[in-house]
């Protein structure tokens, strides 16, 4: 007798409503989709998303996440910008020359190094970046529609654990 024949009988002689067969896994069902390739896909949604409402306020996502990186840590150099970017070196240079051309940055000598330069955000910067904020959070509510916010927040702290244990890996 299998192991689901075993619990219909078992249900049964309880006087229960029996219970419904369990399906045996197919030998040709399809896995479930690994982790590591739906945070993937979630990630490059996301920057699709967030790149088209970006670009109605005229700024790319990597100029929106440094101006972000700014607000978040006050001054930061161009080596800080792209390692919290995720972007090159080279890449910040760019992005950092083109929003201090827009007037969202200014650059001043670090007072402890001057060999360093510090950029930091303009008040045109915070507008903008307040601007932005609404169209990202429009973005996020769309990907967070149909939880609850229990299961949103949740949801936060996973990533972030996830975050955490992959650096400190």
């Amino acid at each position: 007798m299998s192991l689901v024949q075993t619990l219909n009988v078992t249900s049964m002689t309880r006087k229960t409503a029996p219970t419904p067969p369990v399906a045996e896994p197919s030998p040709h069902a399809v896995p479930p989709m690994r982790l590591s390739y739906l945070i993937g896909q979630l990630d490059r949604i996301v920057s699709r998303r967030l790149a088209e409402a970006l670009a109605r306020h005229g700024l790319t996502l990597p100029q929106y996440t440094a101006l972000s990186v700014l607000r978040a840590r006050g001054q930061s150099s161009n080596a800080q910008i792209a390692e919290r970017s995720f972007i090159t070196p080279q890449s910040a240079n760019e992005v950092v020359k083109t929003m201090e051309a827009q007037g969202w940055v200014t650059r001043a000598a670090d007072p402890l190094n001057r060999r360093i330069v510090l950029l930091s955000l303009t008040d045109a910067g915070v507008r903008l970046l307040a601007d932005c904020d609404a169209a990202a959070d429009h973005v996020e509510g769309a990907m967070l529609d149909d939880m609850d916010a229990q299961t949103a927040q949740a949801l936060h702290g996973l990533l972030h654990a996830c975050v955490r244990n992959l650096r400190a890996a």
